[in-house]
């Protein structure tokens, strides 16, 4: 008999972070996509559900790893608690979902769980590394790939699984550099400063460089099929650069108040981090507390010579 899943990520909570909110986080949905292939490599005759809201569905249609799609809303919880299963994951914080976890009937029970002392969330046995790791990542020094540490909590090792994705963009690689310069209202102080991106433009575009700025903002199909159409995409740390590494896309990725030490990127690839020292940084806040704003102390030198070194101009060839 097939051993039957439930994957509980609908965005709401960053897995690893401490932080809990409102919006879904698409980002955080398309980065738990790895443990699809470390599902099926422990439970090979495995029936997959996964529950997600309706802004990240998008990102998990057509994917081969996932059996059925169920989109959050009000009447969900009530069928879920009449379901059986054989093993729940839940990667949300939120209580009331950590609650939801606690009542659906499964013999095994990974990821976070609802406590009943306090009224917030905890984990199950086999989600304790993930409190030790939210509590300890502003000192541990140790750190892994976020992907990693959702993969080895269910006892597979980790071989640079990747992110999955169904949708497979209508667009051909036309233009040479993607400026995806946009954040989430989540977390807005990711974001480079505009003067940077508009000296970028000039600067690439004298090297002989095509330069695109990001669209499809009011739908996720025409923005990766955008994404599909460059080479190469730079990016504040969001969706879309998850996206773009997803596709096989050659990233330049600017961090300030995330950590760049948990984002796993392939060699074509470079991580750009701020000239300047902040005790809180990475800070994990979607606020600046420190006064410093870490990102509006990326340079445009920085970016060109990331960009130059994995796809160089006629000028440098």
């Amino acid at each position: 008999m097939q051993t039957k899943i439930l994957l509980i990520k609908l965005g709401y909570s960053e897995t690893l972070d401490p932080e809990i909110g409102k919006v879904a986080s698409l980002g955080d949905v398309l980065r738990t996509t790895p443990i699809l292939w470390a599902i099926k490599e422990k439970f090979p005759d495995s029936h997959v559900t996964w529950l997600v809201t309706a802004d990240a569905e998008p990102l998990l249609e057509g994917n081969k790893l996932i059996d059925r799609i169920l989109v959050w809303d009000e009447f969900i919880p009530f069928q879920l608690m009449r379901e059986k299963f054989d093993v729940v994951i839940n990667l949300e914080k939120i209580a009331g979902v950590c609650a939801l976890a606690d009542m659906i009937d499964a013999w095994v029970k990974y990821g976070f769980r609802f406590e009943t002392l306090n009224g917030t969330y905890h984990g199950y046995e086999q989600g304790i590394n993930f409190i030790d790791y939210i509590e300890n990542k502003q000192t541990d020094k140790l750190k892994s790939y976020w992907e990693q540490i959702l993969i080895e909590m269910l006892g597979v090792t980790w071989k640079e699984q990747r992110c999955i994705i169904g949708y497979k963009p209508k667009t051909e690689e036309t233009l040479d550099i993607g400026f995806n310069y946009e954040v989430g209202s989540k977390w807005p102080f990711k974001a480079l400063k505009m003067e940077i991106w508009k000296e970028l433009e000039q600067r690439f575009i004298s090297r002989g460089y095509s330069v695109s700025w990001q669209k499809g903002n009011k739908n996720l199909y025409e923005y990766m099929d955008w994404i599909q159409s460059c080479r190469l995409i730079i990016s504040n740390d969001s969706l879309g650069l998850h996206l773009a590494s997803t596709f096989g896309k050659k990233v330049v990725g600017m961090f300030g108040p995330t950590d760049p030490s948990e984002v796993f990127l392939d060699s074509n690839s470079r991580k750009i981090l701020p000239d300047i020292f902040c005790t809180l940084m990475p800070c994990g806040s979607p606020k600046c507390h420190s006064g410093l704003y870490c990102m509006q102390h990326i340079n445009a030198d920085k970016i060109e010579k990331a960009v130059l070194e994995i796809i160089p101009s006629v000028q440098e060839q």
